[in-house]
């Protein structure tokens, strides 16, 4: 057995838990916050949302209209539904990452799914000063949801500190956006985060060890080119 199939055999066994629970956890905490919203007292999240909003329509100004407005065109609609997913799978094949490809398709489109789900059982009003066309449905967020899922799956398929941050940053904006257009509450685009992230945890967990196989296959190949280029060429002999 080469390393490599130790590792992922060590990930089968135990790497996967920790992502599927909170994955799970993540999309279950949406859920509820719907219902909550919906179904029960929500009286301090619709307070908040409110507030969120009146300083939300304060602040609006000429470059956050440029802002909010480029974010809403790269986090949906064609660019976000085809040409991000079909354009980063493409990318990860050409790098011999197919894996990593099918774990970033399904993530975006399941990801779409189940906010499209949600967006059906509950059916929330969105805010009154919006100033984006929007389709039905405020909960959950699905620029939000699929920010979330990018990010969580590039920093799964390039497991770096930094390819997390930036992740991290950009679906914050996403939020950011959202709510400065009017086209979600604050909640709206929590719910889309938790939706986004799970959804892409818990296909984490599923594609787990393929993945990691896959992952230290590529390292495998980096490390041998560069020991190959470090390697001092013969000289020739003298005559």
């Amino acid at each position: 057995m080469t390393e490599r199939d130790d590792r992922a055999t060590q990930f089968r066994r135990h790497g996967w838990r920790g992502p599927l629970a909170i994955g799970i956890a993540s999309l279950v905490a949406a859920v509820l916050l719907g219902l909550a919203i919906t179904y029960g007292s929500a009286g301090l999240i619709v307070a908040v949302d409110e507030a969120w909003a009146a300083v939300m329509v304060s602040v609006r100004g000429p470059a956050g209209d440029v802002f909010a407005y480029f974010m809403n065109f790269i986090g949906g609609g064609r660019v976000a539904v085809f040409l991000v997913p079909v354009g980063t799978a493409v990318a990860l094949l050409v790098a011999r990452r197919p894996w990593a490809a099918g774990y970033f398709i399904v993530g975006s489109a399941a990801s779409a799914g189940v906010v499209q789900l949600l967006k059906n059982s509950f059916d929330r009003a969105r805010p009154d000063d919006m100033i984006v066309a929007s389709d039905f449905g405020s909960f959950p967020s699905g620029h939000v949801a699929n920010a979330a899922t990018i990010a969580v799956a590039f920093g799964v398929i390039f497991p770096r500190v930094w390819v997390w941050v930036l992740g991290a940053v950009y679906t914050v904006l996403m939020a950011l956006s959202r709510t400065y257009l009017g086209a979600h509450w604050l909640s709206d685009t929590i719910g889309g985060a938790l939706v986004g992230a799970g959804v892409a945890l818990v296909l984490w967990a599923a594609f787990a060890v393929p993945l990691e196989r896959e992952r230290h296959a590529r390292t495998e190949r980096v490390s041998a080119r560069k020991n190959a280029h470090a390697q001092p060429r013969a000289t020739p002999p003298v005559r």
